[in-house]
């Protein structure tokens, strides 16, 4: 490996940790509905005898600014679904009605929306940790560059410094994410 493959490496790794972050956080509820609210919801589908992600098993869409309608492809699922929402996070009561779910949003009271802020900064606090795995495990790979001769002991220190501008780039992608997280939960 040389030192441009190892800043390309830890440059995805770190995107990747963003990625997670933004993934985590659509899951958060911010008082309007979303489909990223439940797309990712692993549900056990009896009948298939496997876990998939509502994603792959129904049509999420949001006719109502409050509300979330979950249409299954195979209407034996519903009642799977179902139970998937009652039994995740997110304290939502689906609604079973023939061949779709309804998921009626309530507004969030001020003392939830706090709570759902806490739980955005715990979810980024993760995100930078993964950042800074990336980042520890780059500046191990350029002491072994160093060690193995393939870069200079400046050569190190550059590298060293270039993998920092990432980790520097990343944490703080992760933190304007959190802002607009955070306001856009405590809007009312």
């Amino acid at each position: 490996m040389d030192a441009e493959t190892l800043l390309l490496e830890t440059e995805e790794s770190m995107l990747k940790a963003v990625d997670f972050a933004k993934q985590e956080f659509s899951g958060v509820r911010t008082g309007k509905a979303s489909p990223g609210l439940v797309e990712n919801l692993d549900v056990h589908v009896s009948s298939y005898g496997s876990v998939m992600k509502l994603k792959g098993l129904a049509v999420i869409s949001t006719p109502e600014p409050r509300l979330i309608l979950i249409q299954p492809f195979d209407p034996s699922t519903v009642h799977d679904i179902g139970r998937a929402i009652n039994e995740s996070k997110l304290n939502l009561n689906p609604l079973v009605e023939g061949r779709s779910i309804r998921l009626p949003i309530p507004a969030l009271t001020e003392e939830r929306r706090k709570d759902l802020v806490k739980l955005v900064k715990s979810q980024a606090e993760e995100a930078r940790v993964r950042v800074r795995g990336a980042r520890k495990a780059a500046m191990d790979s350029a002491k072994k560059l160093k060690a193995e001769n393939i870069v200079t002991e400046d050569g190190q220190r550059d590298l060293e410094t270039q993998i920092q501008k990432l980790t520097d780039k990343y944490v703080k992608e992760i933190d304007e994410l959190v802002v607009v997280k955070e306001k856009d939960i405590m809007t009312i």
